[in-house]
């Protein structure tokens, strides 16, 4: 079969004629039909030739399409169902540790496969288990948005228009920053309040570092200078959840952190994709997203990396 992988020492990603694979204990083979492109491709294959069991390493990490063959010890699980996978669950990381679904096919743990409701696309299936999963768990779990929230989200990207559009569900008040203005009707139609480019905008660079400023809670979908604009603008009490990990390193004045909490968010659960899935299959959330061909993987992450993606971008294939 036919898959993207990444040949380690910094080269681009390959298409490459590898094995079929078949499903140990505990495990499906998944025909994949939807994979999402995340930056994280990008990440994994910039760290990769450290940290990579063995190379090349086949990519993508957002996976959708119907169970073909099904290993001993599976339970709950039938021939042709269609699933998506927690790319964050009990198998290590694909694409990073094991396999991804850049592929015809895929491995998978049943224990990480979320049911894809009848009728939803496969295309938002497929996002829906990273960039859905990601946004809504930092957003609605980490966050604990509710109600009456005065909510920023740093970033109206793949996870950004989710996490905001999960605030807007919640009945907060949600504020966008975003560099990219052409975004910015997204960004309204999906029900924020205003946008602006740079979260300094938001005022709070002026405030008394020691009360903060008004935001109850910033989640930073971003993660390049964001961090340190997110800790001022939010209120003594408030939180700042971060997800976006656009620097390595980044660095706080200390006296703007009293009284103030930052918290990681990493992935998400079954049951968040699930939870995903519902809000989608109703319409509630309809990201923007483009699809491409199996072929196109290789110049869709180049396009990624040179920030000319609106949205997410998805691989269809295999029908």
């Amino acid at each position: 079969m036919k898959a993207w992988q990444y040949p380690g020492k910094q080269q681009p990603i390959q298409l490459n004629e590898v094995p079929e694979p078949t499903a140990g204990e505990n495990e499906v083979v998944i025909d994949v039909k939807a994979s999402g492109l995340c930056h994280s491709d990008l990440m994994y294959m910039q760290l990769g030739d450290a940290v990579m069991p063995f190379l090349p390493m086949t990519q993508g990490h957002e996976n959708a399409g119907p169970i073909s063959a099904i290993g001993p010890g599976v339970t709950g699980f039938a021939i042709g169902d269609i699933v998506g996978v927690n790319s964050a669950g009990i198998r290590p990381p694909l694409g990073m540790f094991t396999p991804g679904g850049f592929a015809d096919k895929l491995v998978a743990d049943y224990r990480d496969l979320a049911r894809v409701p009848d009728g939803l696309d496969l295309s938002l299936a497929a996002l829906g288990t990273d960039a859905g999963m990601t946004s809504y768990h930092a957003m609605a779990k980490a966050g604990g948005v509710k109600a009456g929230m005065k909510v920023g989200v740093i970033g109206f990207g793949g996870l950004g228009q989710i996490g905001a559009r999960v605030a807007v569900l919640a009945g907060a008040e949600v504020h966008v920053a975003e560099m990219k203005e052409d975004v910015w009707p997204l960004a309204k139609a999906a029900g924020v309040v205003d946008c602006v480019k740079d979260a300094d905008e938001w005022g709070a660079s002026q405030m008394n570092p020691m009360e903060g400023g008004s935001f109850d809670l910033i989640v930073d979908y971003a993660g390049f200078d964001t961090t340190q604009k997110a800790i001022n603008a939010i209120k003594r009490g408030g939180k700042v959840v971060q997800v976006g990990l656009g620097k390595p390193t980044f660095t706080i004045v200390s006296t703007t952190i009293l009284g103030k909490t930052i918290q990681g968010s990493l992935g998400g659960t079954v049951e968040d994709i699930e939870e995903v899935y519902a809000l989608m299959a109703s319409g509630e959330i309809a990201p923007a997203y483009e699809e491409i061909a199996f072929d196109q993987i290789g110049e869709g992450l180049e396009r990624l990396r040179n920030n000319q993606v609106t949205g997410r971008l998805v691989a269809r294939f295999g029908d």
